[in-house]
């Protein structure tokens, strides 16, 4: 078994750009995909489960709107609905309804894109399932199978927790047909889900209730993530992008932090560090021009994904992850404009100077930093009079791949992290910190000191403090990375846009009372039209629900 992953990467290159568009014929489709659908799949053996991370990177599955461009598009929107990542004022910005809280409801064309990207993304999973389900004697094909348990897992996680919808300081949980939908989910959809089952079928609730049976979301993910933990238990991988044991851990870890059971989060995020064989990233891997943040062989890196030049994302030029994310191109979306930027004077500021991940932004001027940042070129440098220079509180954390600034089909051939061994750590000490405080104080002491700034200090004592220093930090370690969003929707933490030293612009200066209630995600219009379960059970919108303060 340990050599099982091996063969793969014999038919990896082959179907890395496959297409997947196909599966429902609806503009946005009912969630998953139907028995008619699975029988009719023509992705066999092993090119099945090279399916499910090709989707990833999946171009334009729902509109042709210049956010349908993959995972990592999703992962951007998370980013930006915070206030952690400030997106500079520029009319080829296309993400500023998520940034600003507005053309979000359920007839937008951009809540359809999240719902049906996300939805789609689960029927590789469901495909390869029931496939390698029917041979039981191939040992081979019962680890893929495991590995479609975690694919799938996976994507129910994120569903889960960006649509549960959670108590806020703006939004009632009561929705104009007068249901409650407090803790409510998503529909979940298996591998023999028929179109009947499909057009009635209900969001499920967080936890198990009375209602539906006792079916909850949070027992079926668990049932997935136990099986991929069964059937991929000593298999080795031959690529990144597939989960392998380490992954299973690390998505046990996230699933039990949603559940608030910090001991098992605690327990499986220590399983996951030992078992990665990764190592937290030093200050000349992180700030590598050429390499940082863009490669999937990334000694941190337990799982991520990987474009390559044939993918519609690379071709398209400017819709793919180094475009959007990437401050140091000459090319794409983020040399026009819309850059990134660290949210605000306050988050930077809180950050102490012997850190090196401060360094992923350009200082402003004064800084004791300033001058020190490293470039891809010149040419973005503001102390260079560089033709490109970038403004300060910039990214300069994502570099294009192998420092191709100039050329797309070069600089957009990048790795973007789905999980990284940093996260465990921080999970591991926010979850002993919920159980035994100087724990978690400790367990972050210890981490920063080796590996983030030899000489940091923290001389906080209560629970509150201790939790929200280890939540700050990873926050600074994951920014940009699609997961800040989640500790904030869990713990409740306030959004502050309005600041003295504010980099958000004007219509995006919004602050909340706890949780943001534009977190709790609305289902597209369509899905309640094609599925009666869901019709009159769909989150209130939050569009317009905040002013914005000018």
């Amino acid at each position: 078994m340990k050599n099982i992953f091996k063969a793969l990467s014999i038919v990896a290159a082959g179907v890395s750009a496959m297409t997947l568009t196909g599966c429902l014929e609806e503009t946005f489709p009912t969630s998953g995909v139907t028995e008619s659908q699975l029988n009719s799949s023509s992705a066999t053996g092993e090119a099945m489960v090279w399916s499910m991370p090709a989707f990833y990177n999946e171009f334009q599955v729902a509109t042709d709107g210049h956010y349908d461009w993959g995972y990592g598009s999703i992962m951007h929107i998370r980013d930006v609905m915070t206030a952690d990542m400030a997106i500079a004022t520029s009319n080829y910005d296309h993400y500023t309804p998520w940034e600003q809280n507005r053309n979000i409801s359920e007839v937008y064309a951009s809540t359809g894109f999240v719902w049906v990207f996300l939805n789609k993304m689960v029927q590789p999973a469901n495909d390869a399932i029931r496939f390698y389900k029917q041979h039981p004697e191939n040992k081979s094909y019962q680890v893929y199978l495991g590995m479609g348990y975690a694919f799938r897992a996976a994507g129910y996680l994120d569903l889960a927790r960006m649509y549960e919808f959670l108590p806020n300081d703006k939004v009632n949980a009561v929705n104009d047909y007068g249901n409650d939908v407090t803790n409510l989910t998503v529909p979940y959809v298996t591998e023999y889900t028929t179109q009947a089952q499909a057009i009635n079928n209900p969001r499920l609730p967080h936890y198990k209730t009375d209602k539906f049976d006792g079916a909850n979301m949070s027992d079926s993910i668990l049932r997935d993530l136990n099986e991929a933990e069964r059937l991929i238990a000593g298999a080795d991988r031959a690529d990144k992008t597939l989960p392998d044991l380490s992954v299973v851990y690390g998505l046990k870890a996230r699933y039990y932090m949603w559940n608030e059971n910090y001991p098992e989060a605690a327990k499986y995020a220590d399983l996951a560090i030992v078992t990665s064989g990764c190592r937290p990233l030093t200050k000349d891997e992180w700030l590598n021009t050429s390499s940082g943040f863009n490669t999937i062989e990334s000694p941190a890196w337990m799982w991520g994904s990987q474009v390559v030049e044939e993918n519609s994302v690379v071709r398209s030029g400017i819709l793919n992850w180094t475009s959007w994310c990437s401050n140091e191109t000459t090319y794409g979306y983020a040399n026009a404009g819309p850059r990134l930027l660290c949210g605000t004077d306050e988050f930077y500021s809180r950050i102490d100077d012997n850190d090196f991940r401060k360094l992923s932004w350009v200082a402003p001027e004064g800084s004791p930093l300033q001058g020190k940042e490293l470039f891809v070129d010149n040419v973005f440098s503001p102390y260079a009079g560089g033709q490109y220079a970038l403004a300060p509180y910039s990214s300069l954390k994502f570099r294009p791949a192998m420092g191709g600034f100039e050329v797309s089909s070069t600089g957009s051939c990048s790795g973007y992290p789905l999980m990284r061994v940093e996260e465990m750590y921080f999970i591991l000490a926010e979850a002993q910190a919920h159980t035994n405080p100087e724990q978690g104080k400790q367990t972050l002491l210890s981490f920063m000191r080796s590996h983030r700034n030899g000489l940091y200090r923290f001389a906080g004592t209560s629970q509150k403090d201790i939790i929200d220093e280890i939540v700050f930090q990873k926050r600074v370690e994951l920014w940009g990375e699609g997961q800040s969003y989640f500790d904030i929707k869990r713990l409740n933490i306030s959004v502050t846009r309005a600041t003295s030293g504010s980099n958000f612009e004007s219509y995006a200066r919004m602050n909340t009372t706890g949780r943001p209630a534009w977190m709790n995600f609305v289902i597209v219009r369509s899905e309640g039209q094609n599925n009666a379960a869901v019709r009159e059970w769909n989150n209130p919108s939050t569009d317009g629900c905040y002013s914005p303060i000018m």
